[in-house]
C-alpha cells in the first residue's frame, strides 16, 4: 500500500507541478457551461430544464482531456517500463494512475459543479444528487478511460482514437447520471439511478485496471 500511494502521489505531485492539464480540464468545464446560456438564451426554465444534461455532458468532455497523458508521458521518457517491470503488480499500478488522474481532473469537476449549476439555474432539490452522481461517476470516466489510454500509447495523434473508443463506454453513465439528477428534481426516487452508477464504478474497479493493464503490455512488447 506505501508503494500504491507512493505512485499516487507521484503522478499528483507531477499534474500539479506542469499544471497545464487540470487547468486545462476545469478551464474547459467552465467555458463549456457558461457558453450555453449565451447560445440557448437566458430564460431560467430553458436553463433548468437542460442543467442536468449540460453539466453531465461537459463534466464527460473536460475528462477526456487528458486522458491522452495518463500512460502517454510515462511511455515516452521509459518511465512505463519501470513501472511495468518494478515489483507492484501492473494492475495496481493503472489503479493508482487512474485515482491520481481523477484527484487531478474529476475531484475539481465535482467542487465546481454546484457553483455551475447555479449559473444554469439548477433546482436545489438537484444539488445534493448532482454531487453524489458524479462523485461515483466521474471516477468511473477515469478507470474506462485508462482502458482507451492504454489501447492507443504510443499512437501518435491518438486522441481522436481515444475519444472514439471511450464515448460508447462513457453514454450509460451520462444516461444514469443526468437520470438521478432529474429524478431528483422531479420528486421521484433517485437511488435506482445512484445504484447503477455505483455498481458501474465497482465493475470498473474489478475490471478496468486488468483490461488495461493488458493493453499496456501489449503496446510495450
Amino acid at each position: 500500500m506505501n508503494r500504491f500511494f507512493s505512485l499516487v502521489r507521484r503522478d499528483v505531485a507531477l499534474a500539479f507541478r506542469q499544471g497545464s492539464a487540470s487547468t486545462m480540464v476545469v478551464m474547459f468545464f467552465i467555458l463549456t457551461v457558461t457558453l450555453f446560456p449565451l447560445g440557448v438564451g437566458p430564460e431560467a426554465n430553458i436553463l433548468q430544464r437542460i442543467s442536468s444534461g449540460v453539466l453531465w455532458v461537459a463534466a464527460m468532455l473536460a475528462s477526456m482531456l487528458s486522458l491522452d497523458r495518463l500512460f502517454q508521458a510515462d511511455f515516452e521518457d521509459g518511465s512505463l517500463d519501470l513501472l511495468t517491470l518494478g515489483s507492484l503488480p501492473l494492475e495496481v499500478t493503472v489503479l493508482a494512475k487512474c485515482l491520481a488522474h481523477w484527484l487531478t481532473t474529476g475531484l475539481p469537476l465535482i467542487i465546481i459543479a454546484p457553483l455551475l449549476g447555479v449559473l444554469l439555474h439548477l433546482e436545489t432539490s438537484g444539488y445534493v444528487t448532482l454531487l453524489i452522481s458524479m462523485l461515483l461517476g466521474t471516477p468511473t470516466l477515469s478507470l474506462i478511460g485508462a482502458i482507451g489510454a492504454a489501447l492507443t500509447v504510443g499512437v501518435r495523434r491518438g486522441g481522436v482514437l481515444l475519444s472514439l473508443l471511450v464515448i460508447p463506454l462513457y453514454i450509460p453513465i451520462l444516461i444514469f447520471g443526468v437520470g438521478s439528477i432529474d429524478a431528483a428534481i422531479g420528486g421521484l426516487t433517485e437511488r435506482p439511478h445512484l445504484f447503477v452508477l455505483g455498481a458501474m464504478l465497482l465493475g470498473s474497479v474489478a475490471l478496468c485496471p486488468w483490461a488495461a493493464a493488458a493493453a499496456l503490455k501489449l503496446n510495450l512488447e
